[in-house]
């Protein structure tokens, strides 16, 4: 069974239609979320559903699916998240990851000190913000930038960071 990619939530309904309106959690949202393409709503039990309409709200996507044409078919789908099987068809540069690859790194500071793993990807605006989940501690995030994220490195399953001081809420304590 192909492996399914989290990269979205249906947050609520919109209009009388069927349509949905979607947090995305990929890079990808253009094509995750384009007419045709194929997701699975994950509900129990999953639901395979095709794009039928896509538009652009207020920053969010909103879509309607094949065969779902009244906001009482969709409203079941209000909350659950949207997966994906398969890569898009992107080529990455060399500073660019799939979310899918960041997911579960080791983070360590410049010291080689670990401080957690990377639980989740944020898309707040200009950058995108790391999640690390630190057993124990509050999270720590971390914006994507280049003076923060020296050196992400796929092949050991870790990243290297400079925290910068004042990031870490509890450096104040």
């Amino acid at each position: 069974m192909p492996e399914i990619l989290h990269v979205g939530k249906i947050v609520n309904t919109h209009g009388i239609r069927g349509e949905v309106k979607i947090v995305p959690n990929t890079d990808f949202a253009d094509q995750r979320f384009a007419v045709g393409a194929k997701l699975t709503v994950l509900t129990t039990p999953p639901v395979a559903v095709t794009i039928a309409s896509a538009r652009e709200h207020k920053g969010l996507p909103l879509v309607t699916f094949r065969g779902y044409t009244d906001i009482n078919q969709v409203l079941p789908f209000k909350g659950a998240l949207l997966g994906a099987t398969g890569t898009p068809d992107v080529d990455l540069a060399d500073d660019e990851f799939m979310y899918k690859d960041i997911i579960g790194l080791d983070v360590v500071d410049t010291a080689g000190a670990t401080l957690g793993t990377v639980r989740e990807i944020l898309s707040p605006g200009a950058n995108d913000v790391w999640v690390v989940n630190r057993p124990g501690h509050q999270d720590l995030l971390l914006p994507y930038l280049r003076s923060v994220m020296l050196k992400v490195d796929l092949d050991n399953h870790k990243v290297t960071v400079d925290v910068p001081e004042g990031l870490d809420p509890e450096d104040a304590n």
